[in-house]
């Protein structure tokens, strides 16, 4: 699944006429670039949820053959958010009724060199989720104990501890960025309701309170670069860096 739907605020003015997704970084579209790396990854049947600007998404899809059935999720009337867009789309992602292989969850603003068929194999029996991670800088961190399990969040700049396990010190703990991207169970959707989250919240929020319950790992992918598509002042550099990674 592409997390399409985003308002792409941080993007403004480009977001004003366009949605993020369709926003051009190395003489592409974002989507593009998701598309063609999941579509090179095996990933042969894949849903894009959309909420802004949707038919120039739905148009744009049509009209290019990527190699794989693609699904939308239409969100246009609710944006539902992260954890919200994964459970409206559950009929698309889960015929099994939870018992199914993992699916794959990408922010359509990441470029990266991740290697899918090595997330898949990092993927332990009866995770949850395996999230994306890395010690990039910034200020907001997942902290993991040495299991590589998540155990709570961070924020550095306000010293926000949010954790399931009360009042932990997170110097503890293995502070590591999400990278918006992660491999999940459709054993997720039951945990949706025994949680009581509704048609809209963060997956992130989910992740903090379900971790206590279930097992949630991070991995650290070999030699990963990335980049996060995020703000309209940094669209040079993501340039610069998409094309690093694009060369490889």
């Amino acid at each position: 699944m592409i997390f399409a739907a985003g308002l792409g605020t941080r993007l403004k003015p480009i977001t004003d006429t366009m949605p993020k997704a369709l926003v051009p970084v190395c003489g592409q579209p974002l989507l593009y670039h998701v598309l063609t790396k999941l579509v090179a990854g095996g990933y042969e049947d894949i849903v894009v949820n959309v909420h802004h600007f949707p038919d120039q998404i739905i148009d744009y899809l049509r009209f290019h053959d990527f190699g794989a059935r693609i699904t939308v999720s239409d969100e246009r009337f609710l944006l539902r958010e992260t954890g919200g867009g994964i459970k409206c789309a559950q009929l698309l992602l889960d015929s099994s009724g939870g018992t199914g292989d993992p699916f794959l969850v990408h922010n359509v603003d990441i470029v990266s060199n991740l290697d899918f068929k090595w997330l898949r194999e990092q993927c332990r029996p009866g995770a949850l989720a395996t999230l994306v991670v890395s010690e990039r800088k910034t200020q907001r961190y997942f902290l993991f104990d040495d299991d590589g399990r998540l155990r709570g969040w961070t924020n550095l700049a306000t010293g926000e501890v949010r954790s399931p396990f009360g009042d932990i010190d997170p110097d503890r703990f293995r502070k590591l960025a999400f990278a918006g991207i992660h491999l999940i169970s459709p054993a997720i959707f039951g945990a949706f309701g025994k949680y009581g989250f509704g048609d809209r919240f963060s997956i992130v929020d989910f992740y903090l309170r379900a971790c206590a319950d279930y097992p949630i790992y991070g991995v650290v992918p070999p030699d990963f670069a990335l980049v996060d598509v995020g703000k309209y002042a940094t669209l040079p550099e993501a340039e610069a860096t998409c094309i690093a990674i694009l060369k490889g």
